[in-house]
């Protein structure tokens, strides 16, 4: 009997796995990423089956943030009066309307950008926003400690919540896991609503583990919000422990706030079923600048991965110079030829990462591109002071990314992130100056040092690249 029954338990087994390959190959996924899932199923079945539950199932096809609920919150963003106002780019003009048509993010002008490349700074910024909230306040971060940093936060809250503020927060459940239940609890007593987007619970919620909501946004009365790179942590304000973190965070004043707004709204529909709307929310603001820009969101769930469609797009469409910083170096193959392309091409790329990070395996999976980055002509730049965590992508004179995507495939394929493609030269040649001073306290990489590092260190780093789409 025993033997009976394990020849079905591999019975049933053999055929769960051959299932597993079957839906892996009719999904038509890149033959690049079908191929391993398919070794380690046949090779390593158990291992396999587990990280693929939790890591390597498609849900592109569902729904989390519906495109008729973004479409409808954007629409309240749409201008009527274009007299007068400034005009993108014609370089830049179908990235536009690729964004439009993938994202429904419209262009939005007028705004005034102030950035802030440390985390003091910025949490000041936005608790002298918050002392000033008359009417709502609204914020989502992937990562909210209850530590130093998060209770200054809970308490400036909660003060404005005792006057009537109404407060809404979002975090991501991955990103706190390590944080007590009692931190939040303490806000909700205050009347403060709080809830995590995509909760993990097993089994119904434990395979879009992998699927995270990585956006930093703040909005206060519909009029200022804040997006970029820094959670509410003290290590964003402190430093990791050996070192400066230099990232960098933006203060939008004017019509981009509203477009954080509609971000933020779509999330909180997606989360908690509340459809909020109402003109308090999307308040008239003045014009600040003669510039426009575009908050494009994106997501893992959805046919389009927008924000690597916009990267791709406008490096691919560079006359002069790409310069990029990021914490995180593991790009698809489609970004990682268009930035050789254009250097091959006589365009002046520069890539800046930090000279140690947050983690010794991506550090390893990172450095395993750059041997043909620099063949390419790429300038390669490690910045030595601390980690630098800072999203930044420059593209010739007038038009400048910023956000909380990385430039790697979690941002791009797994997270829900959003990203501000500001079509200003003036704000270019603001964050280019931080670029150059960020220049100076960098190490420019020679090929010579670079190609004679120990072999034993290129093939770990080789290694480590096979599993760069999971880190």
């Amino acid at each position: 009997m025993q033997q009976i029954l394990t020849y079905i338990f591999i019975a049933l087994y053999s055929v769960t796995i051959l299932g597993v390959v079957l839906v892996i190959i009719t999904e038509n996924r890149n033959p690049l990423k079908t191929l391993p899932w398919i070794i380690v199923l046949v090779f390593a079945p158990v291992v396999g089956l587990v990280f693929y539950f939790f890591f390597g199932q498609n849900l592109s096809k569902q729904r989390i943030i519906s495109r008729r609920t973004r479409k409808r919150i954007s629409m309240r963003l749409v201008e009527t009066d274009e007299t007068g106002r400034a005009e993108i780019p014609e370089q830049w003009k179908p990235l536009a309307r690729l964004f439009e048509s993938a994202a429904h993010a419209v262009p939005l002008y007028g705004s005034r950008i102030t950035p802030y490349t440390d985390g003091n700074a910025k949490m000041e910024a936005l608790l002298n926003e918050i002392r000033r909230a008359e009417h709502h306040i609204h914020l989502q971060y992937y990562i909210l400690c209850d530590d130093r940093t998060g209770r200054q936060l809970r308490d400036a809250l909660v003060a404005k919540a005792r006057e009537g503020v109404r407060i809404r927060i979002l975090y991501d459940d991955v990103g706190c896991s390590g944080v007590k239940k009692a931190f939040f609890e303490s806000m909700r007593r205050e009347g403060i609503e709080i809830h995590a987007f995509l909760h993990v619970r097993f089994p119904r919620f434990t395979s879009k583990i992998n699927y995270r909501n990585h956006r930093k946004i703040a909005v206060i009365d519909g009029r200022v919000g804040f997006i970029g790179g820094m959670n509410i942590a003290d290590r964003y304000l402190d430093g990791p422990g050996w070192g400066t973190w230099r990232d960098s965070h933006f203060r939008i004043e004017g019509r981009g706030a509203a477009g954080l707004q509609a971000s933020f709204l779509s999330d909180w529909s997606a989360t908690t079923k509340q459809r909020i709307s109402g003109a308090e929310y999307y308040p008239p603001v003045g014009h600040f600048s003669d510039g426009i820009l575009q908050i494009v969101p994106s997501g893992p769930f959805g046919k389009w991965r927008t924000l690597l469609q916009g990267d791709s797009y406008a490096i691919a469409k560079a006359r002069r110079r790409i310069w990029i910083q990021t914490p995180y170096y593991l790009p698809s193959e489609v970004l990682n030829s268009a930035l050789q392309t254009a250097a091959l091409a006589g365009i002046d790329v520069r890539l800046m990462l930090p000279a140690r990070s947050d983690s010794r395996v991506v550090d390893l999976a990172s450095h395993s591109f750059l041997d043909d980055m620099m063949k390419a002509g790429v300038r390669i730049l490690f910045y030595k002071p601390g980690f630098l965590h800072s999203k930044l992508l420059i593209i010739d004179d007038d038009l400048t990314v910023i956000g909380s995507a990385n430039m790697d495939f979690r941002s791009f394929e797994h997270n829900f992130e959003v990203n501000a493609f500001v079509y200003d030269a003036d704000f270019n040649a603001r964050m280019a100056r931080i670029f150059e001073n960020d220049a100076r306290q960098s190490h420019a990489l020679t090929p010579a040092e670079w190609f004679n590092r120990p072999r034993s260190r290129r093939w770990t780093e080789s290694l480590m690249r096979v599993f760069s789409p999971l880190l």
